[in-house]
């Protein structure tokens, strides 16, 4: 990741793309300001899941059962 790129992990359900304030910030997982508990590419609370393609964002399983991504910006 350069210094210019920014990540967002977002959580994502069927019809909505959230922030993980919304989800976390109740979670008893959660870090102790809400959010969920990310270190080095990789959520603590949960475990990746496999890429559809090369395109697709990185894509996690919370410990909930929440589907998150890390989304990149350039």
């Amino acid at each position: 990741m350069t210094e210019q790129e920014v990540r967002m992990l977002v959580v994502l359900t069927d019809r909505h793309v959230l922030a993980t304030d919304c989800v976390c910030q109740n979670c008893p997982l959660a870090d102790g300001s809400g959010h969920p508990r990310w270190q080095a590419g990789r959520l603590r609370c949960g475990h990746g899941l496999a890429k559809q393609n090369a395109q697709q964002a990185d894509q996690f399983r919370c410990t909930m059962g929440f589907r998150l991504a890390s989304i990149h910006f350039d």
